[in-house]
C-alpha cells in the first residue's frame, strides 16, 4: 500500500513519502500563482482553481491568498466564498456543500501529529475528512480540526471546532460549541432596512 492510499484511509503515514512530496510541491506552485494573479483577473482565478482542487461548482470565489496541502482533496459546493487568508490542509477529503461562506483567516485542518514522540518524530501523520454542509457561516477566525462535520444551516460564530457541530445552531467558542439552534425569530433579526 503506497503512502498516499494509506494517508486518505485515515490511517498512520510519512509525509515524507517522496511522490507526497510531489503533489504538495505541485498544489504549493498552483496557489503561489494562483495568489499573484491580480484581482481584476476572475479568469485566470477561475483556471488555477479548477487545476487544483478535486471539485468546483459554477459559481465560486476564494479571495487570495489562499494555501493548500494538495488541493485534489478538497470539494467546493455550488455559490462557495472565501475571504482572504483560507488554509486548508487536505491530507483528507475536505467537502463543503452549497452556499458556504468563509470570513478572513480559517483554517480547515485534516492533518494531525501522533500524541506519542517516537512515533512523531519519525515523521508519521494521520489525516481525518472534514465535512461541512449546506448554508453554513464560518465567521472569522475559526480553525475546524480533522473528522469534524459541520451539520448544515449552521452559524460558526469564532473558536476551534474539535467537535461536530449539529445543524440549525449556532456555535462559538474555544473549544466551539453550540450556544443556541437557529429558529424562527432569526429571520425577523435579518436587519431590512
Amino acid at each position: 500500500m503506497t503512502e498516499k492510499e494509506k494517508m486518505l484511509r485515515g490511517m498512520l503515514y510519512d509525509a515524507d513519502d517522496s511522490a507526497l512530496c510531489a503533489d504538495r510541491v505541485r498544489a504549493k506552485e498552483l496557489c503561489h500563482a494562483y495568489n499573484q494573479l491580480r484581482p481584476s483577473d476572475a479568469a485566470g482565478m477561475r483556471e488555477l482553481l479548477q487545476q487544483l482542487l478535486g471539485k468546483t461548482g459554477e459559481t465560486f470565489c476564494v479571495t487570495a491568498p489562499f494555501w493548500c496541502d494538495y488541493g485534489y482533496n478538497i470539494r467546493l459546493g455550488e455559490h462557495f466564498y472565501a475571504n482572504h487568508n483560507l488554509v486548508i490542509l487536505d491530507c483528507a477529503a475536505v467537502t463543503f456543500g452549497e452556499h458556504v461562506f468563509v470570513a478572513p483567516n480559517c483554517g480547515f485542518y485534516t492533518a494531525g501529529h501522533p500524541i506519542d514522540a517516537e512515533c512523531r518524530e519519525r515523521g508519521l501523520e494521520y489525516a481525518y475528512p472534514i465535512t461541512v454542509g449546506d448554508h453554513v457561516w464560518i465567521g472569522g477566525g475559526v480553525q475546524v480540526m480533522p473528522g469534524v462535520t459541520i451539520g448544515s444551516n449552521v452559524v460558526i460564530g469564532g473558536g476551534v471546532v474539535v467537535k461536530d457541530i449539529p445543524s440549525d445552531s449556532v456555535a462559538v467558542g474555544n473549544p466551539c460549541r453550540v450556544i443556541r439552534p437557529i429558529t424562527e425569530a432569526d429571520k425577523q433579526t435579518c436587519w431590512d432596512r
